[in-house]
């Protein structure tokens, strides 16, 4: 009856709720008057069908009683119907998942079109590894193009030399004046062959990533902005070009500028490969480098060839009904059978993605699984995977390697039995990268990443090289594709993957190279990287699903694919909210979305330059709550919604790890989250704000300070006093010690007296005290009268 009625103390947590329960599925959509769907009813059909169901079956045909026995007949053909429908779902999925990369005639307008900017500042390689001949040339032709003033040289050995040195070169170079033009970095040409894999090795991470690494973090330590533009020389192949297979080492380095181009987009020029040494040579080719160098069409991948300047694309790539690869063309034609006699290798073997790919081996008939990983028995989980595989009719075993330890993998490989010989390799072992920002980039999570990729395949092809294998096979990421901020090193590690493959296939050996998006259940993405990928459009794919695309892959001798579930209209808007990006001109679903922004009379490349302010954005309920309220008090609530949407965006449950100076690029900020603050405070304000505001708004308070000029700018109504003072006092009041009562308490007296003189005036005398005075006299004691009456009479 609540006459025993008590308070209970409850944790300040109670209502912070996080969900772990999966989803159900929407229910199958149904006609009106409850009459099921054509859609419904297939969808029960092919049910009935996958479960070998015959009653569910005769009762989503609607069979008359005496006809149902009939269906006895069909039991034996409902297992071949089943299997028919798995497969055809999950090549349709596939179909829409498969990419490749591509590359176009830039256009023989482009030459020549537009003038070079006439200051350039030139970091060239050096010590005894310089490559003069190719440097010297473009230095000495640069110098003499027409409309180039000023062309400053400075020479880096990576070898000997470290980020400081090459700092204090650059500022000595530039002698304290900016650089109106361009910073062009011939470093990775120190490197343009591929390493000697039986040579002995300092470092797994290419000089030229090393190089480059060095020379983005002494230009921010010089305070150097002009845009980088990185050339390299073999890194890509060009179909029809006449090119030798990529030189790995220069591929890594396109790797590690997509990222970042993402993350510095003012900073960022492009990358241009130059053509091999024996036709570097040719006019044409020294006209498409300046070329692309004066580009205004927003490109910022280039390959310079005999027969012009090549721009990079990424096209779809589905496999048409005959199963040969669509428009991008498949590497070998016709289908082939891969067995997976004798025994599969896999790397990373007892991890997510090397367990996927396990089952799925040995559900379809795989002889011998060898499952290689660090910790091989002790991973977690191990025995059960390894009873699975066993029960799928496959012979396990699973066996702890370092692969990066060259020594260690052939001893492995000499233990295989020799009846069962190594036919198969798939090098799905991976480090989990570490994000950071390239200023605090540092070699040794570089040779972390690069170890567990690129010294695993190169051990793997030099160990394997005089073997007859059906399949080798590398698991490479998006990453390396079209970058991921602050992995620097997982881009550069999985471009080289990619281009190594290439290479292999350029031996006349088997090479495949899958670039994945995310997967769901772990492996290449943890959860909450999966959950910020989701937010930018690339959602995780089911395992059981992905793990077909190997088969298909191999079946049609693919060399490079991309595999990834892209939800197009959030990815590329995010993508390119900070300058337009051509990449991913040629999807379908991009272009349509370009063509749909061209009609409304927008730019087709993301929101990313709006002007300062929307028209109605004062209308707001965020703007009207700052109306009625001092300027302090503003720039408290401007500064709470800063710091809370943050959190959403990082997924904190909570600000109190977002401190007003926290700098955005320590909370882990890239340029994508950046674009995802900037719509929620978009969206939150009304008012127009550019996707690089977190960039020239580096913390929450300045962020705070940009937002409130525009909500409310420092202009207050004309009463005829000046308020100043009364900010100043609001603006003491709220930096007050919480724990400090004294203080407030003789202050809150203190106002009340004010208060009371701003309303006696107005109060109705012939009534004696006001009712609002009189709630203010009921709340002051005798003696705080008193001490307020002699503070009023100057006695206090």
């Amino acid at each position: 009856n609540g006459q025993q009625a008590q308070t209970v103390d409850l944790p300040t947590y109670a209502f912070q709720h996080r969900r772990y329960w999966l989803d159900l599925p929407a229910p199958s959509p149904v006609a009106e008057f409850g009459t099921p769907s054509v859609d419904d009813v297939d969808a029960r059909f092919w049910e009935a069908v996958e479960r070998e169901d015959l009653e569910a079956l005769a009762e989503t045909l609607d069979l008359a009683p005496e006809r149902r026995e009939t269906l006895g007949s069909v039991e034996p053909v409902l297992p071949v119907l089943a299997e028919w429908r798995r497969r055809k779902r999950e090549s349709s999925v596939l179909d829409s998942w498969r990419y490749t990369v591509t590359w176009q005639p830039a256009g023989a307008s482009r030459a020549g079109a537009n003038p070079l900017p006439s200051q350039w500042l030139v970091v060239v390689p050096g010590g005894e590894r310089a490559a003069e001949g190719t440097v010297g040339e473009l230095v000495e032709r640069l110098r003499g193009r027409a409309g180039v003033e000023r062309v400053v040289t400075v020479d880096f050995d990576v070898t000997r030399e470290d980020r400081a040195v090459l700092a204090g070169r650059l500022r000595e170079a530039l002698a304290g004046e900016p650089l109106s033009g361009g910073v062009l970095s011939l470093l990775p040409l120190a490197e343009a062959a591929p390493r000697d894999a039986d040579g002995p090795q300092d470092s797994t991470v290419p000089d030229g990533v090393r190089a480059s690494v060095l020379l983005m973090q002494a230009l921010a330590d010089a305070g150097v902005e002009a845009p980088l533009w990185t050339v390299t020389q073999g890194a890509v192949v060009v179909p029809g070009s006449g090119d030798a297979g990529p030189v790995p080492e220069q591929a890594a380095v396109w790797g590690l500028g997509r990222v970042f181009a993402l993350d510095h987009p003012d900073r960022w020029g492009g990358l241009i490969d130059l053509p091999a040494p024996s036709t570097h040579g040719a006019e044409s080719a020294w006209d498409g480098l300046f070329a692309g160098l004066a580009d205004d069409e927003d490109e910022d991948q280039f390959a310079v060839r005999a027969d012009g300047l090549h721009v990079r694309r990424m096209v779809r790539k589905p496999l048409d009904a005959a199963g040969a690869a669509g428009a991008a063309g498949a590497a070998g034609g016709e289908r082939r059978e891969v067995g997976f006699s004798g025994t599969t290798l896999i790397t990373g073997g007892t991890g997510a993605l090397g367990a996927h790919l396990a089952r799925r081996l040995a559900a379809t008939g795989a002889e011998h699984l060898l499952l290689v990983s660090r910790r091989g028995r002790g991973a977690p989980g191990a025995d059960e995977l390894e009873a699975e595989l066993t029960g799928l009719g496959a012979q396990v075993t699973i066996a702890a390697c370092d692969i990066t330890d060259r020594d260690a993998l052939a001893k492995l490989l000499a233990d295989v039995p020799e009846g069962a010989p190594v036919r198969a390799v798939v090098h799905a072992a991976g480090a989990e990268p570490p994000t950071a920002p390239i200023e605090d980039t540092d070699f040794v999570g570089l040779e972390e990443v690069a170890g567990a990729k690129i010294a695993g395949a190169v051990h793997l092809d030099a160990l394997l090289a005089d073997r007859p294998l059906e399949a080798f096979v590398l698991f490479s990421s998006g990453a390396g594709v079209w970058g991921d901020g602050g992995h620097y090193g997982y881009a550069a590690a999985n471009a080289y993957l990619d281009a190594f493959a290439e290479r292999r296939r350029g031996r006349g050996l088997v090479a495949t190279s899958i670039a994945w998006g995310a997967w769901a259940g772990g492996g290449m993405v943890h959860e909450a990287e999966g959950d910020r990928l989701r937010r930018y459009g690339v959602p995780t794919m089911d395992p059981e699903v992905a793990v077909g695309a190997v088969q298909q892959a191999l079946a049609y001798d693919e060399t490079f694919l991309v595999v990834a579930d892209v939800i197009w209209e959030r990815f590329a808007a995010t993508y390119t909210a900070t300058r337009r990006r051509r990449l991913f001109d040629e999807i379908p679903e991009v272009r349509l979305l370009a063509a749909r922004a061209a009609r409304a009379g927008t730019e087709g490349n993301g929101a990313g330059h709006d002007a300062d302010a929307v028209p109605g954005g004062e209308s707001r309920p965020f703007a009207r709550q700052l109306a009625g309220v001092g300027r302090a008090e503003r720039e408290r609530m401007v500064l709470q919604l800063v710091r809370t949407q943050v959190a959403a965006v990082l997924g904190h449950d909570g600000t109190g790890a977002i401190g007003p100076n926290h700098a955005f690029r320590d909370l882990g900020f890239d340029s994508l989250t950046a674009v995802e603050l900037r719509n929620r405070l978009k969206e939150a304000t009304g008012l127009g704000l550019p996707a690089t505001l977190v960039f020239d708004h580096p913390t929450p308070a300045a962020l705070g300070k940009r937002l409130l000029s525009g909500l409310a700018p420092e202009t207050e109504p004309t009463t005829g006093q000046d308020l100043a003072p009364l900010d100043d006092l609001e603006a003491a009041v709220a930096v007050l010690d919480p724990a400090d009562d004294v203080s407030r308490t003789r202050i809150a007296h203190r106002l009340q007296a004010l208060l009371w003189r701003l309303t006696d005036g107005q109060a109705d005398q012939s009534a004696g005290v006001g009712e609002a005075d009189g709630e203010l006299l009921e709340a002051v004691s005798d003696d705080e009268m008193f001490d307020l009456i002699d503070k009023e009479l100057g006695l206090g």
